[in-house]
């Protein structure tokens, strides 16, 4: 990357994470997918129940083969064949979990979360009920603020997320949203963090690195 390109992005990243802490939430920056898989095993103790939500994030940076390898009770949704009342039983064992881990579709300069969700499984336990959550992030989630987050997911990552899961939808054709009532859409819950009570409880890790949509 050109020296004052990154720069640039280190100036953005360095106040996201500054207003982050100020809401109780721990903010962290890392270099690639190698000091991203060290800062995890240091955040997470070893033989913890750990869950995931759906992201293209965690997938990219090999954080779930990681956690499939490392010594954790790992809550393993994209086991082969499963089903969909297994799915559902995964999805209220998150909520018990020591550690959830999940992308995030969006991450304002003032230290806010947004993200949309089809049914809510991802968000839920971010809101509550894992002891630790963990969001990673690439700097392309960055935005400045909230309506540059839901334009940012409403025109961009969503069709592309409702693309990859074979949506029959609006935006699938179109590319953008359009706000449809389709049965299939996946922009149900929209759910803004400004904070938490625990102080730690979320912490964001953030990579130089454009990841996911």
């Amino acid at each position: 990357m050109e020296e004052n390109i990154k720069w640039f992005i280190e100036k953005r990243i360095e106040k996201t994470i500054n207003n982050l802490n100020k809401h109780n939430m721990e903010g962290y920056y890392v270099e690639n997918e190698v000091e991203l898989i060290e800062k995890i095993r240091n955040l997470i103790p070893e033989g913890s129940l750990v869950g995931v939500g759906d992201s293209v994030t965690l997938k990219e940076t090999g954080v779930r083969d990681f956690l499939r390898n490392e010594p954790y009770n790992f809550i393993d949704k994209y086991k082969a064949d499963i089903s969909t009342e297994e799915k559902r039983e995964i999805y209220l064992k998150n909520f018990s979990s020591d550690t959830f881990l999940s992308g995030c579709n969006a991450i304002t300069e003032n230290g806010e979360l947004y993200n949309i969700d089809g049914n809510g499984s991802r968000v839920a336990p971010i809101i509550y009920g894992p002891k630790q959550v963990i969001i990673v992030v690439g700097f392309n989630k960055l935005v400045r603020n909230l309506e540059e987050a839901e334009n940012r997911v409403r025109n961009y990552s969503a069709p592309i997320d409702a693309k990859r899961l074979g949506k029959d939808t609006p935006c699938t054709k179109l590319g953008c949203c359009v706000d449809c009532s389709s049965p299939n859409r996946i922009c149900n819950d929209f759910v803004v963090i400004k904070g938490q009570f625990i102080k730690g409880r979320v912490k964001v890790i953030i990579v130089n690195k454009i990841l996911g949509y």
